[in-house]
């Protein structure tokens, strides 16, 4: 079994931002071939001159899977509210995993979920309004949406 540090724990028993948000501006929902996790994330945005420069001001989740996707699911949405989207954009797996005060290697990939689904919440937002969407979230978009497709295959599910 995996040692998870106490904010781990923390956030697993307690989760923060934990729910769906109706009418949210954006979207996200990333999965694990491997373990089965899947995470959505919903954010509401307050819209700015620039696109980037648009604020999330609120987030929530949804996950199925393990302790460490629940933790992460929770810390991600704490390290993206009130953020820019382009500050949040820059969120990586390694500052989540940090602010958790560490994972076990085995469950890494979790930290790259909550990322994952950040990072396509804000596509979704930046699509559905309209507006560019970076060439780098685009790639990143089209090798998630592969992912779940596999998701699906694997595991029966039509669109």
């Amino acid at each position: 079994m995996p040692m998870y540090s106490e904010k781990v724990i923390e956030h697993f028993r307690n989760p923060h931002n934990y729910g769906r948000i109706e009418n949210a501006d954006g979207t996200g929902k990333v999965g694990n071939v491997t373990c089965g996790d899947v995470m959505q994330l919903y954010i509401k945005v307050k819209n700015a001159s620039s696109a980037m420069d648009a604020v999330i001001t609120d987030i929530k989740f949804e996950t199925f899977g393990c302790a460490a996707a629940l933790a992460t699911s929770s810390i991600i949405t704490d390290l993206a509210k009130g953020k820019t989207l382009a500050q949040a954009m820059a969120i990586e797996n390694a500052d989540v995993a940090k602010a958790l005060d560490g994972l076990p290697p085995i469950k890494m990939h979790c930290s790259l979920l909550a990322a994952d689904a950040l990072k396509e919440a804000i596509y979704d937002y930046l699509k559905r309004s309209k507006k560019p969407i970076p060439k780098g979230l685009e790639r990143n978009h089209k090798r998630l949406a592969a992912d779940m497709k596999r998701i699906k295959q694997d595991h029966g599910v039509s669109d």
